[in-house]
């Protein structure tokens, strides 16, 4: 065997690792919570050693930061979600409604996989503080994403005349948090279906010329 399929093959395993832990992890923190779950539970659920978890991450508080990140981008690649065919695609849409259409959608994939490990989080930045010093105070990421979609959408041809680009990240940003969808799907128990109906009709009526 080649030197470049041994790394190749080792390479692969490594990456099957990673992932086997970080579902390992995702399941843990959700079931039990954050500060509940110690490593060794994790390294039980993903059948590998407690050492491999330090090896790979480092600590608790890293592996979550890395499961959070990578549950936000639905896989391990190094992708901004800014950078996703799924928001791209969106943005390049011709009209406000399409486009509103297509990330409506794509958001909402999103806060499926996100909302869960939401609480976790939550959790583990209340009972520990360095957890919340993993990630930047000085901007929020997703105040970021939102207000990118809404600079694109004031300037297509059918959005509201008189609707800022800031107005319209306030309201991307506020419909489409978590916490609201936590509230509507997990909490009253909306399907996805109607939750996307729901909000993408709401967010038409306040961004788009009729």
């Amino acid at each position: 065997m080649s030197d470049v399929k041994r790394t190749s093959k080792r390479a692969q395993k490594a990456q099957e690792t990673r992932r086997r832990i970080l579902k390992a992890a995702l399941e843990l923190f959700v079931q039990d919570g954050y500060g509940a779950t110690n490593l060794q539970d994790i390294a039980d659920r993903a059948g590998v050693a407690v050492q491999t978890i330090y090896f790979v991450f480092g600590n608790k508080r890293t592996l979550l930061k890395e499961l959070v990140d990578v549950t936000i981008a639905g896989d391990d690649e190094p992708v901004a979600t800014m950078d996703r065919p799924w928001y791209v695609d969106a943005l390049a849409a011709g009209t406000a409604q399409d486009m509103l259409r297509a990330y409506v959608t794509g958001t909402t994939s999103v806060l499926e996989r996100v909302a869960p490990i939401g609480k976790v989080l939550d959790g583990a930045c209340a009972s520990d503080p360095e957890v919340a010093a993993l990630w930047p105070h000085d901007v929020d990421p997703r105040y970021v994403v939102q207000q990118g979609a809404a600079k694109a959408l004031v300037g297509k041809p059918d959005a509201r005349a008189e609707i800022s680009a800031e107005e319209a990240t306030d309201l991307l940003y506020g419909l489409l948090s978590p916490e609201l969808y936590l509230l509507f799907v997990h909490e009253r128990g909306w399907s996805r279906e109607r939750w996307e109906r729901w909000v993408y009709q709401t967010l038409r009526s306040q961004l788009c010329s009729d």
